[in-house]
Formats: structure tokens, C-alpha cells, sequence
């Protein structure tokens, strides 16, 4: 019996090797026709790598030939399947630049980007290859309107760029955890300054008016009048855009707060219904009042 079981064993190592030897020789071998059949059953068999490695030496042998475009598209296309997204991409680059005319050339254009997507890293890293992603498929976007791949293009596009919207907007919390108030408020308003449609907008600006009000809390007396008034700017600016926020009930809550302590350094309480007009006058006046008081000490 354990004879028998040895034979079985030799008998499957000696099948292995010999695919292996045959795939090897296939590999090497000059035989196109024989090539190419094989390429495709493998390609079909899901056994991608090795189609990738067949249509890749096929392609030395079918240059020039009517076969070269369908063994330069399924070369890309084994790998894409493998999950090797760059040399995918790069295959895919090439071929619609050989073939601009081929019935593959669309598909392979769009596979390109897919490849580009794919490619790309998580938020917290870099985002190189995400701008090159959007500004890729954005160009094809505007130059085929028609294709088949729109939605997913739309889609990708979506999903890209609020990536990005998220470093900017994670990037500028950062100081905000760190207690960095004046920087907070400062990164903020930039993430806005680049991108107005930022999709984390309302957090931004919640997280402006709360830097302005926090930063102003820890000023020395001194300097508290001025950077209070900041934050009632920052604080209008939000209930204006924002009126039924979740934010909303802490910021008026906090606004409160910040009127007390104007009213400590002899600033007449901000009405509620004032106007944002009334009160840039009212601001300014406190300013200058401010300067001089300042200009009188020195």
C-alpha cells in the first residue's frame, strides 16, 4: 500500500514538472500559431500571469503582422486581469498610441484610466497619482462625451476628488487637535480659498468660527477684543450660509459666551437682527477705538 501511494505521489510530481516543462518550451518557442493558441487558453482558463507571459513574448513574434493589435491588447489585458495595474496602464498606453484605429483602442483607452484609479493611494498618502487619475480622465471625458464608460468616469471623478477634499480638510484639523488655533483658522479658510465646493465645507466652517472664538479665549486681555470680534465675523458668516446646521446650537451657545466677554472689554452687545452691514460699522469703529488706545499707551 505505501508502495502504491509512493508511485501516486512520483506520478503527480512527474505530470507537474512535465506541465511545467511544456509551458516553459511553449514559452521559448518560435511556433506563433502554437503560441497564440495557448495564450488564449490560458487567457480563458483565468490563468493570467502565464497568458500575460505568452502574449508578451508572442508580441516579438506577430509585430507587423494583422495579429500584433489583438496580441498587444490581450498582453494588457492578462495583466490588467492579474491585478498589475502598472504595467497594465502601460500597455494600454502604448497600444492606443500604435493603434489608434483598432477595435480595441476604445476599450483600452478606458481601461487605462481604470488602471490610473486604481493605482492611486488612501487619503493620507500621496495623492500624486490621484491628480494624475483626474486630469486623465477629465480629458477623456471632454474628448469622447459619447462613450459607453461615462458614468464610471463620472464616478471615479467623484470619488477622486473628494480624496482630496478630505487631505485638505484632514490636513487643516490636524492643527486644531494640536491646539494651534491661529494656524487652524488659517488652514481652514486656505482649504476654502483652493476649493470653495470643498464636500466638508460646513465642518470647515464650523471649524473656522470655533479656532477664531478658541484662539480669541486663550489671547491676553489685550488682545481679546479684536479676536473676539473675529469670531462673531466667522460666527455670521456660518448662520448666514448655514442657519439650520447641526452646528448650529453650539455656535450660538459659544456666541453668547463671546458677547460677555466683549461686554467685559466695552463693547456694546452685537443685536442678533443687526445686519451684517450695521455691524462691519460697528466693527470698524471698535477697531479704531482699539489703535488709538493701543497708539496712547506707547
Amino acid at each position: 500500500m505505501k508502495l502504491r501511494n509512493l508511485f501516486v505521489v512520483l506520478a503527480a510530481i512527474v505530470a507537474m514538472t512535465s506541465c511545467k516543462s511544456q509551458y516553459e518550451i511553449l514559452l521559448n518557442s518560435n511556433d506563433a500559431d502554437a503560441k497564440y493558441e495557448a495564450a488564449f487558453q490560458y487567457f480563458n482558463d483565468r490563468k493570467f500571469s502565464k497568458a500575460a507571459s505568452l502574449f508578451e513574448s508572442l508580441s516579438v513574434l506577430t509585430d507587423g503582422t494583422e495579429r500584433d493589435d489583438t496580441v498587444r491588447y490581450y498582453w494588457g489585458l492578462s495583466n490588467y486581469k492579474f491585478k498589475d495595474y502598472y504595467t497594465a496602464e502601460t500597455n494600454f498606453d502604448q497600444f492606443v498610441t500604435s493603434y489608434p484605429r483598432s477595435p480595441f483602442t476604445s476599450e483600452a483607452r478606458y481601461l487605462r484610466l481604470d488602471c490610473l484609479y486604481r493605482q492611486t493611494l488612501r487619503y493620507e498618502l500621496d495623492q500624486t497619482p490621484t491628480y494624475k487619475a483626474i486630469n486623465e480622465i477629465s480629458t477623456y471625458i471632454l474628448e469622447y462625451p459619447s462613450n459607453t464608460h461615462m458614468q464610471s468616469c463620472r464616478d471615479m471623478l467623484m470619488e477622486l476628488n473628494a480624496r482630496l477634499d478630505r487631505k485638505a480638510y484632514e490636513g487643516a484639523k490636524l492643527y486644531y487637535k494640536m491646539e494651534d488655533y491661529l494656524a487652524s483658522r488659517v488652514a481652514f479658510k486656505n482649504v476654502l480659498k483652493d476649493d470653495a465646493e470643498n464636500i466638508y465645507r460646513e465642518d470647515i466652517l464650523y471649524y473656522i468660527a470655533m479656532s477664531s472664538y478658541k484662539y480669541a479665549h486663550q489671547s491676553v486681555p489685550a488682545k481679546q477684543k479684536e479676536r473676539y470680534l473675529a469670531f462673531v465675523d466667522d460666527y455670521l458668516n456660518f448662520i448666514g450660509e448655514l442657519p439650520e446646521s447641526p452646528y448650529r446650537k453650539e455656535l450660538d451657545s459659544v456666541y453668547q459666551k463671546a458677547q460677555k466677554a466683549l461686554g467685559r472689554h466695552g463693547v456694546t452687545e452685537v443685536d442678533d437682527d443687526m445686519s451684517e452691514k450695521d455691524f462691519a460699522k460697528e466693527r470698524r469703529k471698535v477697531l479704531r477705538e482699539a489703535k488709538k488706545s493701543q497708539e496712547t499707551e506707547k
